[in-house]
């Protein structure tokens, strides 16, 4: 932690993930670490270094409530938050199971929460989890310029196509975002892949 509150952490960009998104236990094992065995090679990226501010900090506490919240109402536990210049604009997470709506994702519920807006220049994004490619869409749709990413763990998304897309990615790699949906996982396969188009 420095003088300023702020916090500079190592980030790989581009970790271990099987072809099925779970974390490899070891690198360039010949059948992933987390028993799938989908024979996906993995690939070593460079470690950058990113600043993490107290803001940021709060906003992915914000984001994690929600996400507890959701578990609570028998939901998926993904939760978002939108913030500019500090200042918390949207919070939301993922209302799938209880709405019964199929794109009802945290990301995409944090941004409807948000309501219109003439652009999204200065804002950042936190979200639980890494995005899907519909919420990474949403993301690009929007420009959204930052994305404070709790975990990615437990679904990899694809960092690097929003890293590639010119989005600022600061992956947390939160113990306790991971744990909640490791959680949620474990207690409910079936929603989990619902929610992931089946996988």
């Amino acid at each position: 932690m420095r003088a300023d509150g702020t916090e500079k952490i190592a980030v790989a960009d581009s970790a271990k993930f099987c072809g099925f998104g779970n974390v490899r236990k070891k690198k360039h094992m010949p059948l992933c670490g987390c028993g799938c065995r989908c024979r996906s090679p993995g690939r070593p990226g460079p470690v950058t270094f990113v600043i993490v501010t107290d803001v940021d900090r709060d906003m992915m506490t914000v984001a994690l409530r929600q996400a507890r919240g959701s578990l609570e109402a028998g939901g998926v536990p993904v939760g978002a938050a939108l913030a500019a210049d500090g200042a918390l604009l949207a919070a939301g997470h993922n209302e799938r199971v209880q709405q019964g709506d199929p794109i009802a994702h945290g990301e995409i519920s944090c941004l409807r929460n948000a309501g219109r807006r003439p652009d999204y220049l200065g804002t950042t994004l936190y979200t639980t989890l890494s995005p899907c490619e519909m919420c990474s869409g949403a993301i690009l749709l929007f420009r959204i310029p930052r994305v404070v990413v709790g975990e990615a763990r437990t679904f990899a998304g694809d960092l690097d196509f929003l890293r590639g897309k010119g989005v600022e990615i600061v992956l947390l790699d939160d113990p306790d975002c991971a744990a909640l949906m490791a959680e949620f996982q474990a207690r409910y396969p079936d929603v989990w892949s619902e929610d992931i188009g089946g996988r």
